[in-house]
């Protein structure tokens, strides 16, 4: 709100657009991508996929050797390709 009490109108664009997807039904799902180590993280994660357990299919998992080695320009490609959420794991 502006400092008189008056909706802006960005403000009611917004309230317009979170209203529509509500009454269509639509779900976020975020897009998250995960840096994980070969030893630590990876290896957790192989063992859950071998219990069967499961995790959203909206998580990609990109490997490296050392999630010492990941560089800040990797997690901006990642928001720059789509990603709403960066999850590094060691």
């Amino acid at each position: 709100m502006c400092g008189l009490g008056y909706k802006t109108n960005m403000e009611q664009q917004t309230a317009s657009q979170i209203q529509q997807q509500q009454t269509a039904g639509e779900e976020f799902e975020p897009k998250i991508e995960a840096f994980v180590c070969t030893y630590c993280t990876y290896t957790a994660a192989d063992m859950a996929g071998s219990q069967r357990l499961q995790y959203p299919p909206t998580v990609r998992i990109v490997k490296y050797l050392c999630t010492g080695k990941v560089e800040i320009v990797h997690i901006l490609k990642a928001f720059e390709a789509g990603a709403d959420a960066v999850f590094v794991g060691g």
